[in-house]
């Protein structure tokens, strides 16, 4: 199946590269207002079951879609802002949208399709309306910008894939159109070439290299249910391993900071099957780790990673996403723990440090942490001192053991004649 969406994904990407798929525009709108309107190419991989087999099939998201008025929404009353866009009979595409104050960001990717739908899902052995849900997908930019990625970008949803292409987005807009000021995708940069150096015949001063933070603090962090009480638990020092362009050595760099927690706020929401953490320090760093539970093997594991960040010296904002990782895994109705330092690598440009850690995303009760399941290498850690304790002890054993036998020897060479 892997091998068949990974095809999908490259048929997908080919004819939006080469325009076989349309681009169609999307506007929300409250009186004579814009909120959000978005240009893009979509394209859906979807695996569905017949009666003896199952079947992938590749949906482009035609020129005819239309905005749904009843679902999307500005954001009025505390409710996310939703773009809902809707094609044939019972299909769907939602986006909906939060912001820190500074950026936007696409929060949740919805997708809704019909079985009964025939000519798109043939001998189907179910006419269900079926809908799946992500987050942390890594669509984001600062608000008054317009998110830009023309680069074919697929995210999996509930074990389908979208695939964006040629997309131009903007969400909680200040004007009717889409701002000039763009914030380019990482695909779209890896593309273009790095600002140019400027050679001067003034002196060269070279920037020493920064001091490394040391071990971050370590912060306690929750998520709530509806009724107050806590559903999520997170206790642990965060240190990201972050590359980007320096605007004030005009070169790529790799730098180390620690999160403070005592700048950082937490948030999130927590489903049966998923739990979401999303950590804000500022206006400049947002944290996004999403867990999934297999009900199948009542095991959770740490599937989903984004960072957004906007640094002073960055000269584009970053957005660094991976969401099929397998890290911090443990058994539902406990936490997991790891005290040794860890790093889970999520792209070649960000990684993220952690110390002294402990989670809890599912069945959480009275605000504490279950029995903790400790990772491997904090067993190993505690191996060594037993194993050198016995090692230890066996040298005292053999040590003994000789001298008992050479007192012996030694009373044998003076008996009496």
């Amino acid at each position: 199946m892997k091998l068949s969406h990974a095809l999908a994904a490259l048929i997908i990407a080919w004819f939006a590269v080469f325009g076989r798929i349309q681009a169609v525009t999307l506007e929300v709108n409250q009186g004579n207002s814009t909120c959000i309107k978005a240009e893009l190419t979509a394209s859906f991989s979807i695996t569905y079951n017949t009666s003896n087999s199952t079947r992938t099939v590749q949906v482009s998201l035609p020129d005819s879609t239309t905005v749904d008025a009843g679902s999307s929404s500005c954001g009025t009353d505390g409710n996310s802002p939703w773009l809902v866009a809707v094609f044939g009979p019972g299909h769907a595409l939602g986006l909906s949208f939060s912001t820190n104050g500074s950026l936007y960001s696409v929060a949740n990717l919805s997708l809704q399709y019909n079985l009964s739908d025939t000519s798109i899902f043939p001998e189907a052995n179910s006419s269900d309306v079926i809908t799946v849900v992500s987050s942390s997908v890594g669509i984001w930019a600062p608000l008054n910008t317009t998110y830009r990625c023309l680069s074919p970008a697929t995210f999996g949803v509930g074990g389908e894939m979208v695939t964006f292409s040629n997309m131009r987005l903007e969400a909680y807009m200040p004007e009717n159109d889409l701002s000039p000021t763009e914030s380019v995708c990482m695909a779209d940069q890896a593309s273009t070439t790095a600002p140019p150096t400027t050679t001067t015949s003034a002196t060269t001063t070279v920037t020493p290299a920064p001091t490394p933070p040391g071990t971050p603090e370590r912060g306690m962090y929750s998520v709530n249910n509806s009724n107050g009480t806590a559903c999520l638990l997170a206790q642990m020092g965060l240190q990201l391993n972050v590359s980007y362009f320096s605007r004030s050595q005009n070169k790529t760099i790799q730098e180390l900071v620690n999160v403070t927690p005592n700048l950082t706020s937490s948030s999130g929401s927590c489903e049966a099957s998923s739990a979401t953490l999303i950590l804000t320090e500022g206006r400049t760093t947002t944290l996004n780790f999403t867990f999934t539970l297999n009900s199948t093997s009542n095991k959770y594991h740490l599937n989903a990673l984004t960072l957004l960040a906007n640094w002073s010296d960055m000269t584009t904002p970053i957005s660094a996403s991976n969401t099929s990782l397998n890290y911090l895994r443990s058994t539902l109705g406990r936490s997991y723990m790891c005290n040794t330092e860890q790093t889970l690598a999520v792209v070649p440009n960000f990684s993220l440090n952690t110390f002294r850690l402990q989670v809890q995303p599912f069945e959480v009760t009275t605000n504490q942490f279950a029995t903790a399941e400790e990772c491997q290498m904090d067993q190993d850690q505690m191996l060594i001192p037993i194993i050198v304790g016995a090692a230890l002890a066996g040298l005292v054993l053999i040590v003994l053991i000789a001298y008992l036998i050479g007192r012996k020897r030694s009373h044998a060479g003076y008996q009496t004649i």
